[in-house]
């Protein structure tokens, strides 16, 4: 069995890291080196870093910011904002990025999840999606979450993993920052249309709510925020929690 992974994210907005409610009102947090540094430290499996206003501005994600966080960590790192082309891809990797989120270029050109996969290879190719319930069906949003495209996320998850996304991220707007816990009929959702890792994000607010979405299969890593950020859950003591209730976990 393959251990579950728990990962901080790192939303950056100029150059600092910020978080909010559903996607509205950002707050700044910190700086996201020093952030980087301490989850390196912190017993983190991999680490995520979104330029959240890159795609909605249609600029480059900020190059410096990037390659001092990538220089801080020794664990996975997974980058996405503002990818629309192979040059973002391979920009992004060479400033130190592990994997490559694509979210809104791939919903404005669906044909770079294949080109992507075919040249990096599908464990780099990373499918996030922005989902909120319109209507009672799931919808896929984009440019941060701002643009409801009226297409089925379900659907969608389905065709990017057939083009070749390695994994999918599935964020979950309606549950965002409300530390509820994860949208699990949301995630049970796309755990039956795909058969790559799933990794969860939204949501979360204590232990527990790991402690649940590890019993759905399908979830092979828990994505949060602010509960980490303001250590209000420590990744070292989560993951004893999870190993004590039967959850392989790298300790």
């Amino acid at each position: 069995m393959l251990a579950k992974r728990i990962v901080p994210c790192l939303d950056v907005r100029n150059g600092r890291v910020v978080k909010g409610v559903n996607f509205e009102g950002l707050q700044d947090m910190a700086d996201p080196v020093d952030m980087a540094r301490f989850y390196n430290a912190s017993g983190a499996d991999e680490l995520v870093f979104y330029d959240i206003t890159a795609s909605a501005e249609g600029r480059r994600l900020f190059d410096d910011v990037l390659r001092s966080v990538a220089s801080e960590i020794f664990i996975p790192l997974t980058v996405g904002g503002g990818i629309r082309t192979l040059a973002d891809f391979d920009r992004v990797l060479k400033c130190g990025a592990d994997k490559v989120s694509v979210n809104s270029g791939a919903i404005a050109d669906p044909s770079i999840i294949q080109r992507a996969a075919r040249r990096y290879g599908d464990q780099c190719v990373v499918l996030s999606m922005d989902v909120k319930r319109v209507d009672g069906r799931f919808h896929l949003f984009a440019k941060g979450g701002r643009v409801d495209t009226g297409m089925d996320a379900l659907r969608w998850a389905e065709e990017g993993v057939r083009s070749g996304a390695g994994e999918v991220v599935v964020n979950s707007i309606d549950t965002d920052g409300v530390k509820g816990g994860f949208d699990l009929e949301l995630l049970d959702a796309v755990a039956r249309r795909v058969d790559v890792p799933i990794v969860a994000s939204g949501g979360a607010g204590k232990m527990e709510d790991f402690g649940e979405l590890f019993r759905h299969s399908g979830m092979d890593a828990g994505l949060a925020a602010s509960i980490f950020h303001t250590r209000q859950v420590d990744i070292k003591d989560l993951k004893r929690y999870l190993r004590d209730r039967g959850v392989e976990v790298r300790v």
